[in-house]
C-alpha cells in the first residue's frame, strides 16, 4: 500500500543508523512491526500470575 507520509528526516535517519536498515521502507516497516509486537506483549502481561498452568518444568525439559 502507497502512503504518504510527514516523519522528521533526523528521525528516520537515526532509526536507519540505530538498526543498520538501508532503505527508509524497510526501517518503517520494522517499527511498525516493533509496536504491534511491544503491545501484544503488554496485553498479555496482565495475565501474569493469573493463570495456573500446573506445569512440571523438570518433565518438560527430559530430566524427570
Amino acid at each position: 500500500m502507497r502512503t504518504t507520509l510527514e516523519i522528521p528526516d533526523t528521525l528516520i535517519k537515526e532509526a536507519m543508523i540505530a538498526t543498520q536498515i538501508k532503505t527508509k521502507n524497510k526501517v518503517v516497516k520494522l517499527a511498525l512491526e516493533e509496536l504491534i509486537k511491544k503491545s501484544k506483549i503488554s496485553e498479555l502481561k496482565q495475565f501474569q500470575g493469573k493463570i495456573d498452568l500446573d506445569l512440571d518444568l523438570d518433565v518438560l525439559r527430559n530430566r524427570g
